[in-house]
């Protein structure tokens, strides 16, 4: 059974960092691209970046640019996601997807984790 889960998110302050974790089982973990979405409430769930099984990275939000950094460890089955200078604008929960190449389109994707919670208080 593919299992993924998110964890890293919390309340922070604008400019302040942090590290969202993406940890995958069930699947041959390096054969698979991952991707970041988030979502606010009310809103469709927006691709933030992908990191293909070469390990080069796609970012498809523009106001993540600079900002955001994705990474994988294929040693620990895990992916994450470095995002720095955190704006309120950046609220959402945040959720990992996995699939055998990367795009930016919510439906692309065959499994999901629960997501995780990203709060940036102005």
């Amino acid at each position: 059974q593919v299992h993924l889960v998110e964890s890293g998110g919390d309340l922070v302050q604008t400019g302040e960092s942090l590290r969202l974790s993406c940890t995958v089982s069930g699947v041959p973990f390096r054969a698979y691209a991952v991707a970041w979405f988030r979502q606010v409430p009310g809103k469709e769930r927006e691709a933030v970046s992908c990191i293909k099984t070469s390990h080069e990275t796609i970012t498809y939000a523009d106001s993540t640019k600079g900002r955001f950094t994705i990474s994988r460890d294929n040693e620990k089955n895990a992916a994450y996601l470095q995002m720095d200078s955190l704006k309120p604008e950046d609220t959402a929960i945040y959720y990992c997807a996995i699939d055998f190449f990367c795009k930016g389109v919510e439906n692309h994707f065959g499994f999901w984790g629960q997501g995780t919670r990203v709060a940036v208080s102005s």
